[in-house]
């Protein structure tokens, strides 16, 4: 008999938006308190230069990427299979929110 995959009740993807959105904020503030101490608060001061605003940026997003792809790790192995296919989606879109979690990094 062919596998045939259901599809996921809306009261599934509800649940995955919801903590979908529980790990972005607790990864954003997480990895805002750890990367505190880098980078220059005042974007506009004469001295400001690019290099400590950079390393700021990349070690959140590097430490970002690494949480999502730990996350999507441990949650393929753990659903069960009718579940899985949501796992991709969150992750396409937690790397596109790597990107928008930029802007309120240093705003």
């Amino acid at each position: 008999m062919a596998d045939v995959s259901q599809k996921s009740s809306k009261a599934a993807l509800l649940a995955g938006l919801a903590l979908f959105l529980a790990f972005e904020t607790v990864a954003f503030y997480g990895l805002r308190y750890l990367t505190s101490g880098l980078g220059e608060a005042n974007q506009y001061q004469p001295e400001n230069t690019i290099v400590s605003n950079w390393l700021k940026t990349m070690v959140f997003f590097v430490a970002h990427l690494g949480l999502v792809i730990a996350a999507m790790l441990v949650l393929s192995n753990r659903l069960p299979r009718r579940y899985r296919g949501q796992v991709m989606g969150w992750f396409y879109l937690a790397v596109l929110m790597s990107f928008v979690l930029i802007i309120p990094l240093f705003g």
